[in-house]
């Protein structure tokens, strides 16, 4: 298949890149981990190993592939680019980029080059191109937004399997199952999921476990199906049975959080200030423990090429969001009273507000126990 439309408007945006910041090469690591800013230039999502795309100024991308069942994949999925499998990435790669002569090279990450490569960042002379690309992929073309809009009901459908599979007695595997068939007969090529169940002795969200479904039990989950390689999230918590009182007056607190973090998204606001909007709603209710990093990681993140991008929405991030950013805002933390709950939403920063994405009702579910 030819490169899509899209992944050539990409290539065109990092190559005016490399020309206003005056390099000719660009390489670019990715792994089946961190694999955003390969992707992006390389349209290539991979699986197993590792890869480095060697990006010349005039667009031409060469892609470097240790695993020879991911040489051979890019080459039926991206016929476009020049596919190499190496034995040694490092090795083959290095070569390359000693062999440029007198051409400028940039790399990003800068920080997750393979530690050959890095170590020779001085003698090569590498530009790190990490912040440029970073915005890059934050900044969303029209494009991109319109691919994550189009994917985003898989999200809330994802949860709808989710909900229907819940059962007593159920192991938490067979939910994930569940969602995966659903998800892959849909043409889903990617989910990042996990999930929590139990009382005040769960601290978070994990992969499944063997852990069996019991009445009063909170399942939370978090869905990230990948489509065309855009991520989309949401995260709900259900009751196993009717909820107690404790549960539905933790789940006011986490709804009012929501809001509040989403009324906060606004083009020009800066991270922090959605993360404080939200974390101001726990500490008027006691919670401000709860909001640190002893049992929460972030109020939100970025969506896009990777399940969780920048921006970071943490109160000593500073960074401004701008129109045309895809984000999730979730106050995903742990309620003594209850344990951990998940409540969010995906969404387009827009001039004046936010655009939602995602439709699943804002409740508390419960099932049948």
């Amino acid at each position: 298949m030819a490169a899509s439309g899209l992944a050539r408007d990409r290539i065109d945006r990092v190559s005016s890149m490399m020309k206003e910041a005056g390099v000719d090469t660009l390489v670019v690591y990715g792994n089946a981990w961190q694999n955003d800013c390969m992707r992006y230039v390389a349209d290539f999502g991979i699986l197993e190993g590792q890869g480095l795309a060697v990006m010349r100024r005039s667009g031409e991308v060469t892609l470097y592939l240790d695993s020879p069942l991911e040489a051979d994949r890019a080459g039926v999925e991206s016929p476009d680019l020049t596919i190499v499998h190496v034995t040694d990435l490092v090795a083959a790669v290095g070569k390359v980029m000693a062999n440029a002569g007198n051409s400028r090279i940039a790399a990003a990450p800068m920080h997750l080059l393979p530690r050959g490569i890095a170590a020779r960042s001085a003698q090569l002379r590498l530009t790190d191109l990490t912040p440029q690309l970073e915005l890059l992929l934050m900044r969303k073309l029209n494009a991109e937004v319109d691919a994550i809009r189009a994917a985003a009901h898989l999200a809330d459908e994802g949860y709808a399997v989710f909900l229907e599979a819940a059962r007593p007695g159920r192991a938490d595997y067979e939910l994930v199952a569940e969602v995966e068939a659903f998800y892959r007969a849909k043409g889903v090529d990617d989910n990042f999921m996990i999930l929590g169940c139990g009382g005040t002795e769960v601290r978070g969200m994990a992969p499944p476990s063997g852990k069996r479904l019991k009445k009063g039990d909170l399942v939370t989950t978090e869905l990230t199906p990948c489509i065309g390689g855009y991520y989309v999230q949401i995260c709900r918590t259900l009751v196993m049975g009717e909820p107690s009182a404790e549960q539905r007056a933790a789940f006011s607190v986490y709804d009012a959080a929501l809001e509040a973090g989403i009324a906060a998204v606004r083009h020009g606001a800066l991270a922090s200030d959605v993360a404080r909007a939200e974390n101001d709603v726990f500490r008027r209710h006691g919670l401000g423990d709860y909001v640190t990093d002893a049992y929460t990681r972030v109020r939100g993140h970025g969506l896009g090429l990777y399940v969780d991008t920048k921006p970071q929405i943490l109160e000593d991030v500073h960074i401004p969001l701008e129109a045309g950013m895809t984000i999730i805002v979730h106050p995903n933390t742990y309620h003594p009273a209850v344990g951990y709950m998940v409540h969010g939403d995906a969404l387009i920063v827009r001039q004046d507000g936010a655009d939602v994405l995602t439709a699943t009702p804002r409740r508390l579910f419960s099932v049948p126990a």
